[in-house]
């Protein structure tokens, strides 16, 4: 990091160049991937990468095969300069931020698929949404070369399925799980949160509310996954604004639709609140 801030590269080229000196220093490379508009869950991963490492490096790229057709990809929020300036007060070394024609250079025809892991929850609702992250966070996987990526948990299916790619591809990095991030009022932070109008903001909290009842109705002894998806749909209904996408229980590790409470539990929610679709999730263990 200079003292202006981090470092601004956005040539694949040039960023393994300065990944590659860290590691001939025998310097630790701590690696934060995202879309930009960052706020403090990204940030809580930063942290924690501070902590963890030499060096960090986050990425900033609004990756346009992860957008299937009519979602916000040109909406999506963008602020460099707001980006920069917090990576600068988290004490990032390096910010990657290349233009779309740097990450798929013409006649790109090579992208990554996992399955299984990608038949339920989103995958089923965005066809193709996993193949265009896996994509990306390989191609950027490559490019920074770290020891440690971070992942947040509130994306809970995309870091299952980053982690089993990495697994199964042989690829030398260590993916960290965080703790999903709210904010004060118990709302999940997201970029997409932006998009939300004041009231939408307050209906929004029904996930959570959700999510709650969940976690109550399994300690009270509710076993049946039909009950308790019906009482957390039913919830979420009551709030006009809100439109579901899915409410689902899985196992937490195979994200395989569940009928009892067993084992390590994901209870996941993808709610439309006005025009914007936010998702949430809980795991328990029973």
């Amino acid at each position: 990091m200079t003292d202006s801030g981090p470092r601004l590269v956005s040539s694949p080229a040039e960023m393994q160049a300065e990944t590659a000196a860290m590691r001939l220093q025998a310097r630790t490379i701590g690696f934060v991937p995202t879309m930009g508009a960052l706020h403090d869950g990204h940030m809580s991963l930063v942290r924690r990468a501070r902590t963890e490492n030499d060096a960090v490096v986050v990425s900033i790229f609004v990756n346009p095969t992860q957008f299937g057709p009519g979602e916000d990809f040109d909406a999506y929020p963008r602020d460099r300069a707001a980006d920069l300036e917090k990576c600068a007060s988290e004490g990032v070394d390096l910010v990657f931020a290349p233009g779309g024609g740097d990450m798929y250079p013409e006649g790109h025809c090579t992208t990554v698929d996992v399955l299984r892991l990608t038949d339920n929850l989103c995958g089923l609702s965005r066809p193709g949404h996993f193949r265009g992250v896996a994509t990306v966070v390989l191609k950027l996987l490559n490019i920074v070369q770290p020891h440690r990526a971070y992942f947040g948990e509130k994306d809970y299916q995309q870091f299952l399925v980053v982690k089993r790619m990495v697994r199964d591809l042989f690829i030398p990095v260590e993916i960290v799980p965080c703790e999903l991030f709210r904010d004060r009022d118990g709302l999940a932070m997201s970029s997409r949160n932006n998009y939300l109008s004041a009231e939408e903001r307050v209906d929004a909290l029904v996930l959570k509310e959700a999510l709650d009842h969940f976690r109550r109705r399994v300690e009270e002894g509710e076993l049946s996954a039909v009950t308790l998806m019906g009482e957390m749909a039913e919830l979420i209904e009551s709030v006009p604004s809100t439109q579901i996408d899915y409410v689902a229980i899985v196992d937490a590790d195979t994200l395989e639709d569940l009928s009892t409470i067993k084992g390590r539990v994901l209870a996941a929610l993808a709610v439309m609140v006005g025009d914007t679709r936010l998702i949430d999730n809980t795991v328990v263990e029973v």
